[in-house]
């Protein structure tokens, strides 16, 4: 296959390709087998993935993975510590330029949807560091009130926000009511912008019931491969009370270590949360966007080759 230049002679084209997809749709193999075509390094775009120490229960590449491409934010904060879309943000865009300057393509790899158009879309991000006595109180508020009440206080504060958030989705809300006490203005909309370069999306595509089987396998072998004794290590390390450890997996194998849970109701548990999650990363990566192509998760082959494709910057 022809591949992208790599000389440092030449210059690099400043254009990004990313290969999304969600979670067990085989997006690491893709990349990995991608590597052998073209001089790429990955970006992960993955918001359980860049904290250190999670690697089970995040399905994190492994160590002969990441020997065999080079990769960016995964494992680099700690589980506990504060880390925001703007953060991923500043962080994704410094490696960015890390790779161009080595005369490689930046390869997009991920499943959290707002990552990937955060980056892609050029996005204006508000800078606002967590605030976690505050989030605790907000979700304290809508544990008592319930979210539709925690959703009518950003309404009387930042309409424009809750008209574009789901009630439901207390995370974003509570996130929102952060921004607008921390900068006394509503949250800014996050319209695309130019982002300095041209970009390219790859899709992976599975039948949603064969995609649900290749998540229930994955999750089970978590638990198989150390799960539980990964978060109990989080927990002797970090304590807890922090996001990362109320994620899928880590919630239910909480639930194992304190007795609540048995690990067949834990891995069942799990399995219906990753179903859950596959639903709304839909969300983000539709089927119908003209800006992705999507390919069969099953043809290895044909996906590396739409990669290949869109690493070709288009012609101005």
């Amino acid at each position: 296959m022809e591949g992208i230049s790599a000389t440092p002679e030449q210059a690099t084209p400043r254009h990004v390709v990313a290969l999304v997809g969600p979670t067990a749709s085989g997006k690491t193999a893709v990349a990995i087998a991608s590597a052998r075509h073209h001089r790429v390094e990955v970006i992960s775009a993955d918001s359980r993935q860049l904290r250190a120490g999670m690697r089970i229960g995040t399905a994190a590449p492994t160590d002969a993975e990441l020997a065999a491409v080079p990769h960016h934010l995964v494992g680099i904060v700690a589980p506990n510590a504060p880390w925001s879309l703007a953060d991923w943000l500043a962080a994704a865009r410094d490696a960015v330029e890390g790779i161009w300057a080595r005369g490689a393509l930046p390869l997009v790899v991920g499943g959290t949807g707002q990552y990937v158009w955060a980056l892609l879309e050029g996005w204006d991000v508000p800078a606002v560091e967590a605030d976690w006595e505050a989030r605790a109180a907000l979700e304290a508020f809508a544990a008592e009130h319930g979210a539709a009440a925690l959703h009518a206080r950003l309404a009387e504060v930042d309409g424009a926000s809750a008209a574009r958030i789901d009630p439901a989705n207390i995370r974003r809300v509570v996130r929102a009511l952060e921004i607008v006490e921390a900068t006394g203005r509503p949250v800014p909309p996050l319209a695309p912008r130019d982002p300095g370069f041209t970009s390219a999306v790859v899709g992976l595509r599975w039948p949603r019931a064969e995609l649900h089987l290749r998540a229930d396998a994955r999750v089970a072998a978590m638990f198989e491969h150390g799960l539980v004794e990964e978060t109990r290590a989080l927990l002797d390390a970090h304590g807890r009370g922090y996001p990362a450890l109320d994620s899928i997996g880590y919630r239910e194998a909480l639930g194992v270590i304190d007795g609540t849970l048995s690990i067949d109701e834990a891995i069942a548990r799990a399995c219906t949360e990753t179903h859950r999650l596959i639903r709304m990363q839909a969300n983000w990566f539709r089927e119908d966007d003209p800006r992705i192509r999507w390919v069969s998760g099953s043809d290895l082959d044909g996906a590396v080759a739409a990669i290949e494709a869109a690493a070709r910057p288009p012609v101005p």
